[in-house]
């Protein structure tokens, strides 16, 4: 039954290398934790005991704007801060634990809940009085405006 809840691998498991398939899924486990420690930005808040989770993100470029897409599932605008600070575009928020567990027994708990913050650093050409967020089906997308570039003006030398 619990094999059915275990996400799909190209190759199944046989009796035989099960072991080392479990050993190698905690040793993966223990990596991302790890790397979680050591390059997230906010070191005090995993003394303090205090959760959190870094959302997934993409960012891409047009010609007239950049657009930032943050996977947020979920979460409601207002739950959600966008920021931007000196040089910086700030998103930050808090997926609250939902906690009414009675008469269930969890086999997997997959899904991140906490504080989360994404710092991405803006070039300096953007209006940043533009700048326009919005929430739809779970997903933020921010846009942010580049500054029209300035063409060359040709000037006449005279003698």
């Amino acid at each position: 039954m619990f094999r059915t809840l275990m996400p799909w691998r190209e190759k199944s498991l046989t009796p035989w290398n099960e072991g080392f398939s479990r050993a190698f899924t905690r040793m993966d486990e223990e990596f991302d934790a790890l790397m979680e420690r050591l390059f997230h930005t906010e070191e005090g808040r995993m003394m303090t005991g205090k959760e959190w989770f870094t959302p997934r993100l993409d960012l891409t470029e047009t010609e007239q704007h950049y657009e930032v897409k943050v996977d947020l599932p979920g979460l409601k605008p207002e739950e959600v801060k966008v920021e931007v600070r000196g040089a910086e575009l700030w998103i930050t928020g808090e997926r609250k634990e939902e906690k009414e567990e009675t008469g269930k027994t969890f086999h997997r708990v997959e899904r991140r809940y906490g504080e989360f913050r994404r710092i991405l650093p803006l070039p300096t050409e953007v209006r940043e009085e533009e700048i326009e967020a919005k929430v739809e089906n779970g997903v933020l997308t921010v846009t942010v405006p580049k500054v029209e570039p300035v063409k060359p003006k040709k000037i006449e030398v005279r003698s």
